[in-house]
């Protein structure tokens, strides 16, 4: 494994990883079973985990995720960056294993967004219509920086620093943008999970 490979969370293999593995060349997918295995060390730059992680119909991520919490403060404290989309589901504390405080909540649609502060993680909304862009809800009581919003002011966009890490958290509904890829796939340092 090259230094600072990224790492997608979900069960099986998906067109975001193959996205993910276009921009920076590799990418390594971590399923809910081995992320919440006692035993298991991977080491990576970034951690990605996409829309509907919290859906359980749809995933069994939120369980495995729930079950590193401390594993994954380490990880984000000692470097490691994190991108989590919305939950894509009525789970309101479906980020209760972040080391810091944020709720959720799910409405799927367009919405007009505004950029409210600036932050490489605009990047991630480059390429769409911010008249229309697609979310899954928005972030509600949340601790950091909001960086992109509704018309309303719901925040779409957040990003906190925690440590040597950062973790940008967003509702929207659709991939990012190659440009956030590569830049936020390309950290120069591997941090143990």
């Amino acid at each position: 494994m090259r230094c600072g490979t990224p790492a997608l969370i979900w069960e099986e293999k998906l067109m975001f990883l193959r996205l993910i593995e276009d921009c920076v060349g590799s990418c390594e997918l971590v399923t809910p079973q081995l992320l919440a295995a006692p035993f298991y060390r991977g080491s990576f730059g970034t951690l990605i985990i996409p829309t509907g992680f919290a859906n359980k119909e749809y995933s069994r991520v939120l369980p495995a995720l729930r079950a590193t919490k401390s594993r994954m403060e380490r990880f984000i404290r000692s470097g490691g960056n994190l991108v989590v989309f919305g939950g894509g589901g009525e789970v309101p504390e479906c980020y209760d294993w972040l080391p810091f405080s944020v709720r959720y909540q799910f409405a799927y649609g367009p919405r007009e967004i505004l950029i409210r502060r600036e932050s490489d993680a605009v990047a991630l909304l480059d390429g769409y219509d911010h008249t229309a862009f697609e979310c899954d809800g928005h972030l509600t009581e949340y601790e950091g920086e909001a960086i992109a919003e509704t018309r309303e002011g719901d925040p779409i966009l957040i990003e906190e620093s925690i440590g040597e890490g950062r973790v940008i958290l967003t509702t929207a509904h659709e991939y990012p943008s190659r440009t956030f890829i590569t830049a936020f796939c390309s950290s120069k340092k591997e941090t143990f999970f």
